[in-house]
């Protein structure tokens, strides 16, 4: 009866499919680049994922009047399914609070095996990231 009840358990347990998103959120672990240009201003931004569902995003911008502007901000990130949600926790530094909105949501999809597009519902915008070497500086 044992040996029955053991059998049934393993074998149901084989047939438990892998959860899809799962492979997404592998995927998405590592070091992004999004670069583009914004009402004359160059910008660089570097997002890390790492696997433990940490996140760090660093910026550089270059416009006709400014030096070159720096940001760095960290929090936790997830993949739902459908969207790469980043829930911001320091903003340069200094812990998030009000009346910064510390959330972001991209629904994204791969349009490639090294780049990404996510779409801003929010904001109305589609923004393009590709797959860079770790240690990759905005």
């Amino acid at each position: 009866m044992c040996s029955v009840l053991l059998q049934a358990a393993l074998a149901s347990g084989c047939n438990t499919a892998p959860d899809p998103g799962d492979e997404v959120r592998e995927r998405l672990v590592g070091t992004w680049l999004r670069d583009y240009e914004e009402n004359g201003t160059h910008v660089r931004r570097i997002l890390v994922l790492e696997a433990d569902g940490r996140f760090r995003e660093e910026s550089r911008s270059l416009g006709p009047s400014e030096a070159g502007v720096h940001h760095s901000h960290e929090g936790e990130w997830l993949y739902d399914g459908t969207n790469l949600k980043r829930r911001y926790t320091l903003m340069d530094g200094q812990p998030v609070s009000a009346p910064t909105m510390p959330f972001a949501a991209l629904q994204i999809r791969f349009t490639g095996s090294h780049e990404f597009t996510g779409t801003d519902n929010v904001r109305h915008r589609e923004l393009r990231y590709q797959r860079v070497p770790a240690g990759t500086e905005p």
